[in-house]
């Protein structure tokens, strides 16, 4: 009898599963329908709306493609109050995603004057970064014991700025910094998703589909599915909605059904003044970590060692290329930057691969000079990862796992770098074909990759495109309609 309930629960997990993937799969065709259109639908709005004026909230692409007056000039027509919200402000080389964002997008906009209210976390045992700006506030708070805002707390502290001289302008949280409950009802305000999880469901089929047999099956597909239900029915409580990638704008809008008004594709974007092309850096950078002249080809990889983004994957096929290429020992090395559970392990295969730890923007930014291509084996398919922007305004070539925010967004053709599912073999055949294709094919790549950043990832575009946002849905009146409207030319 145990035995038959055993059986009968295997059966409805399986059952689950099998819907899950196979929902997962009409959706993505679904997605890959839509989005070999919008590609299409941006020509044609180039070209049927050239003398014509648009409405920016209705804009169907990425706000990035667009020229705002802001990129040149020094200072804006009109100064804002923006309250932000995020769990964690980025503390040195340890920041994540979502905290770098945070970061590089408001010293922007605190620079070109606003006056901007961080409510978010104190840290303990760590000291809080000092900037000389009196524009830029933070309110700090300690954080819940699962690492989230104490919402009473950071609304108490909101309120008190919000009546002490004008209210703010605007109001623009990092993810759920501030959650639904308070954030409804709030008509001038924006969430920025670095992560849902309808595109987390996809990180996970791919962890189950690599799974060890020795290791324990996870149950994560149903909690993600029911987290998808969840998400749909709260996120129209946010007002204003930023998607980061233009895979995660699609996603907003037909699964999770929010109006295509309330949703604005506005990229990730990077400090171009850090990351930029710079020889010498690179030379100095392959000195002091003793990189011999002699290797034709130097590949590198940057951010947090863990599983999920995709270290084991990306081992296993370094460890057998390395085991069956005499040539491939020779003539590549592997630099990986960044701290985790797989630094250790990376040891292990050898004087190929040097493991230099968590490293600061500046030496991330030699970093990227110093290798011939960026690797990014990651099996996470949410939000759009700053080290893909960061090594392409390097002027270095991409080679990334093929999910739809990469691809839709980012790589977006073997001009700009390689692409592989998440396999071992589909990894082996891409590390080969770049071993293969060898450093003056690379370097005519990181060209269109670097032009390509330019256009699109620099923090200018990226906050010259929320300030734009801010003061259309911050404007009253007839001035809304001067913000909320744009005159041609596209990027």
């Amino acid at each position: 009898m145990a035995r038959d309930q055993v059986v009968i629960f295997n059966f409805r997990c399986l059952c689950q599963v099998i819907f899950i993937l196979s929902s997962f799969s009409f959706i993505l065709f679904l997605y890959w329908h839509q989005f070999s259109g919008s590609c299409y639908s941006i020509n044609q709005i180039m070209a049927q709306n050239q003398n014509q004026e648009i409405d920016l909230l209705t804009f169907p692409s990425a706000w990035n493609h667009l020229s705002f007056s802001s990129e040149s000039d020094p200072r804006p027509n009109k100064l804002l109050k923006i309250a932000v919200f995020v769990k964690k402000w980025a503390q040195r080389s340890r920041a994540g995603g979502l905290e770098r964002h945070a970061l590089t997008l408001h010293l922007a906009l605190a620079k070109r004057g606003h006056e901007l209210h961080i409510f978010t976390s104190a840290q303990p045992n760590s000291s809080f970064p000092r900037y000389p700006m009196s524009n830029l506030n933070f309110h700090l708070s300690k954080p819940t014991a699962a690492g989230y805002l104490e919402q009473a707390v950071v609304w108490k502290q909101f309120q008190t700025q919000n009546s002490t001289g004008k209210p703010f302008d605007v109001i623009h949280t990092e993810s759920v910094g501030l959650l639904h409950t308070r954030a409804r009802n709030l008509s001038n305000l924006a969430v920025s998703w670095h992560g849902i999880a309808y595109e987390t469901i996809h990180s996970d089929i791919i962890q189950e589909l690599l799974r060890m047999p020795e290791e324990s099956q996870a149950y994560a597909l149903n909690e993600r599915a029911m987290k998808v239900v969840e998400e749909v029915k709260f996120f129209p409580y946010y007002s204003h909605h930023v998607a980061t990638s233009d895979h995660a704008g699609d996603v907003l809008k037909r699964i999770y059904m929010i109006p295509e008004e309330k949703v604005h594709v506005i990229l990730n974007g990077v400090d171009e003044e850090i990351f930029k092309p710079d020889a010498a850096k690179g030379k100095d950078f392959k000195q002091k970590f003793g990189i011999p002249e002699s290797k034709s080809l130097i590949l590198g990889m940057a951010g947090r060692l863990v599983k999920d983004k995709g270290h084991p994957l990306i081992f296993e096929a370094l460890k057998q290329i390395l085991e069956e290429n005499a040539k491939f020992r020779e003539s590549v090395i592997v630099l990986v930057a960044g701290d985790g559970p797989w630094g250790a392990r990376y040891r292990d295969l050898g004087p190929n691969v040097l493991v230099l730890g968590p490293l600061e923007p500046a030496q991330l930014a030699s970093f990227y000079n110093a290798i011939d291509i960026f690797v990014n084996p990651t099996l996470r398919a949410q939000g759009l990862d700053h080290t893909l922007l960061e090594a392409m305004l390097t002027r270095k070539p991409l080679m990334a796992t093929r999910l739809a925010s990469i691809t839709g967004s980012v790589i977006v053709g073997e001009e700009i770098g390689y692409t592989f599912p998440p396999t071992v073999h589909s990894l082996k055949k891409a590390l080969y074909r770049v071993w293969n294709d060898g450093r003056e094919a690379l370097e005519k790549k990181g060209k269109v990759a670097r032009q390509r950043g330019l256009q699109l990832f620099t923090a200018t575009k990226m906050a010259a495109a929320y300030e734009r946002l801010f003061l259309c849905i911050s404007s009253n009146g007839n001035r809304k309609d001067v913000y909320c409207k744009y005159h041609y030319p596209f990027n």
